[in-house]
């Protein structure tokens, strides 16, 4: 199974070569110092600090979308050229495919990664730049595992992508969403602000709390082990729960 998952894998990785990704990605790397060394000419104090915050917040969102739309693309891709059923009739299990394609988006996400963190390094301290590295991965993994549960379900690119953007705009504003519904200016007790606080907090229960995750400030003041230790927990959590959505989702489609 392992050489199988690995094949797959390899392949996916492959396709990202082809696709000229990594250029994409080291283009967009240089443009992004050129906007830092910008910000920085623009800024009066805190120059440094500034520049940190304003590469670590693009280039999150870079990689977001970025993992986001070759996942989507590359297995919509896949299936249209009838590479998922040429795959599955070899004596390979769906849970070899998934788990496959799932570590080659990964260690995709690690060389982007890898590429950006010189970048990075010019204007934050190896320590913190380190734990946000590491935080920012277990964010990607996520949203990866979010992408292959939305195109399995959807089976659409559009909708997948608007969904699983939805999904990580909304898991990093809930907190703000929430301390908005308590607002001593919508202090209600109507039946209407209930259910809305009821609704809210239900949602934020049910996401994970990616505005705990990859924060800019980390890399300007440092980052705690204890914070750390709660984004990998989350990751594991989330991780478990969408592996096991996913695979439901795959076994149950008639290929």
């Amino acid at each position: 199974m392992r050489q199988k998952l690995s094949t797959i894998a390899y392949y996916t990785f492959l396709e990202a070569l082809r696709n000229r990704l990594f250029l994409l990605s080291i283009t967009g790397l240089a443009c992004l110092f050129g906007v830092a060394e910008f910000a920085g000419e623009l800024a009066i104090t805190e120059t440094r600090q500034i520049q940190a915050a304003l590469v670590a917040s693009i280039t999150r969102w870079f990689l977001v979308i970025t993992c986001t739309l070759f996942v989507i693309t590359s297995m919509v891709r896949e299936s249209n050229d009838k590479g998922l059923e040429l795959i599955l009739s070899l004596p390979i299990s769906k849970t070899s495919y998934y788990f496959g394609k799932y570590s080659g988006f990964i260690f995709l996400a690690l060389v982007i990664l890898a590429l950006s963190s010189p970048l990075l390094l010019l204007y934050s301290d190896p320590p913190a730049l380190a734990g946000w590295l590491f935080s920012l991965l277990c964010e990607i993994a996520i949203i990866i595992a979010v992408s292959m549960l939305c195109l399995f379900t959807f089976s659409n690119i559009t909708v997948a992508f608007i969904a699983v953007l939805s999904f990580y705009i909304l898991s990093r504003s809930i907190e703000a969403i929430q301390l908005l519904s308590i607002s001593p200016i919508l202090e209600s007790d109507s039946y209407s602000q209930q259910l809305m606080n009821l609704l809210v907090n239900a949602i934020a229960w049910v996401l994970p709390d990616l505005n705990a995750f990859t924060r800019s400030d980390w890399l300007v003041y440092g980052i705690t082990s204890t914070a750390l230790t709660f984004v990998f927990m989350q990751t594991i959590i989330y991780l478990a729960i969408l592996f096991a959505a996913g695979l439901f989702d795959l076994y149950r489609k008639e290929l």
